[in-house]
């Protein structure tokens, strides 16, 4: 039975939970994890306990954004941990992406459009040319034109993507939530089922997963729930 297409947020306290975590899921989920945090808390050291030896694909979150030298000397730094995807703002331009893809040219770099916590009025306070949907389309076609390998947008712009971008690109869609949790620092989301209907390749689901008394019962859930809908649609 292959994994689902899940990558699962290991928002962890500290090491020894994001590790735990791992375990429980890696059986169900394609992906782990690893955000800005826990990867300035514990270092490189982060990937090699959460990947154990599960030989799980690590998504390396860490959405560089500064100018094109320093960004490849950042993807550089961390192309020997052999992620399969890090990410980038697609916002800091396309030399900066371009210097990224050449940097680590085995790991995907999957561009950052517009972040799944803003909404179209806080586009409008910063100043950026919305609605959202048009801002992640500009973002994602310039993105592709740098060399991305992925891009990461919302549910809700995942469709839109797809039409704007073609099918090979990897479409990874943070914001999804299983129907009756809670939205919570989110501002576009959408359910696992409606974000593969849209296009989406691969879900970030953090806490319906980590927060559940049983996080590997929850990806197991959540992973099944997605095979039945794939079923049912073939």
């Amino acid at each position: 039975m292959n994994p689902a297409p899940i990558a699962v947020a290991l928002d962890a306290p500290n090491l020894e939970t994001a590790a735990r975590w791992a375990t429980l899921v890696t059986p169900h989920v394609s992906t782990v994890k690893v955000g800005l945090e826990l990867y300035l808390r514990y270092g490189p050291d982060v990937v090699a306990s959460v990947r154990g030896a599960s030989g799980v694909q690590v998504f390396l979150d860490l959405k560089l954004h500064d100018i094109p030298a320093t960004v490849a000397g950042a993807a550089h730094a961390v192309a020997h941990l052999k992620p399969a995807y890090l990410t980038v703002h697609a916002g800091g331009g396309p030399a900066m992406i371009r210097a990224a893809v050449e940097a680590a040219p085995q790991t995907k770099i999957a561009a950052v459009t517009v972040l799944t916590s803003l909404s179209d009025d806080d586009l409008t306070g910063l100043g950026l040319a919305g609605p959202a949907s048009d801002a992640v389309r500009r973002l994602s076609a310039l993105a592709v034109e740098a060399g991305a390998h992925a891009l990461v947008c919302s549910p809700m712009e995942a469709a839109a993507v797809r039409a704007e971008v073609g099918p090979d690109v990897t479409l990874i869609t943070p914001g999804v939530r299983p129907r009756g949790s809670a939205a919570q620092d989110q501002a576009r989301v959408a359910t696992p089922e409606e974000a593969l209907a849209a296009g989406a390749d691969l879900l970030v689901i953090g806490r319906p997963i980590t927060a559940a008394p049983d996080p590997g019962a929850a990806a197991a859930g959540i992973a099944a729930a997605l095979r039945r809908t794939s079923a049912a649609r073939s």
